[in-house]
């Protein structure tokens, strides 16, 4: 399994299909190419879903942004035409 950022903070990204291409990976985040994620649609349900089992809730949208949080961590997951960004906020 494939987590993002500390043990508090992980969120599962396993979900991703093998089509998702990591482009860049930061201590605030990871970028990836991935064909699933929609600006207009957002992220593909069962990765959503993954996000869920995980723990994390969803909260407001803002445009393509959505933020989830976990006790005191908040992250953006940001779906764009292909493209797929996870940021840790706090």
């Amino acid at each position: 399994m494939l987590y993002l950022f500390t043990k508090q903070t992980k969120i599962y990204t396993n979900s991703l299909s093998k089509n998702a291409e990591l482009t860049n990976e930061s201590e605030y985040g990871k970028n990836y190419d991935w064909p699933s994620a929609s600006e207009d649609s957002g992220i593909p349900a069962s990765y959503e879903w993954a996000i869920k089992a995980n723990g994390w809730n969803k909260g407001e949208r803002e445009g393509a942004s959505i933020f989830y949080t976990k006790g005191d961590h908040k992250i953006d997951v940001i779906s764009a035409t292909k493209k797929l960004d996870i940021i840790r906020v706090k």
